[in-house]
């Protein structure tokens, strides 16, 4: 009996998740505590180290209409990152080619522009040829035993529980300080 209702609720967040923030419940397949990325600077980053915390995964670009984000990814990440939430930043040029820099002017785009002290990675693909490991497991059930998510544009964020199951995809109008986030930062959702 369970696997038509599971199969109703991937229905529903394929055609309402992304920018409406479904809320998922299965454990993943493939832990997300056992992915790496590199960071802007070069250096390997090991996702081991967010055991415990809620993150929140984003895409970045330096040229997009979202770019003002970084101000509101900033603040929360500053309100919050003692009470065990982090950000990490993904640069991307997959949408509107607007993040077309290398890392270094991406690192300086964002310290200088926005302060920006959360962890940001190396440039990387979310979708298609080429996507990013990570991304793969942001975007896929088999991965990460929630659902299938696409990435729709610059600045989707994809929240993960404590415990490295995906909690849910927001898309990009909405705000990093939105209620939504709030809530689940602090437990109230």
């Amino acid at each position: 009996m369970k696997q038509p209702i599971l199969n109703l609720v991937s229905l529903a967040a394929m055609v309402f998740g992304c920018g409406r923030g479904t809320v998922y419940t299965q454990p993943p397949v493939q832990p997300f505590h056992a992915l790496s990325a590199t960071d802007i600077n070069g250096a390997p980053f090991s996702f081991a180290q967010l055991k415990g915390h809620k993150v929140m995964v984003v895409n970045t670009a330096s040229e997009c209409g979202f770019t003002p984000q970084y101000e509101k990814l900033e603040q929360l990440y500053t309100k919050y990152k003692d009470k065990g939430f982090i950000i990490v930043g993904f640069p991307s040029n997959d949408f509107g080619k607007q993040e077309p820099g290398d890392e270094k002017s991406i690192a300086a785009f964002c310290e200088k522009n926005y302060g920006i002290t959360f962890p940001m990675m190396s440039k990387v693909v979310t979708k298609g040829d080429g996507q990013d490991p990570v991304y793969q497991w942001l975007t896929h059930k088999d991965k990460n035993g929630a659902s299938d998510n696409e990435v729709r544009w610059n600045f989707t964020k994809f929240l993960i529980n404590e415990d490295g199951s995906l909690h849910t995809v927001l898309g990009s109008p909405t705000s990093p300080l939105s209620d939504q986030v709030i809530e689940w930062i602090e437990g109230r959702k």
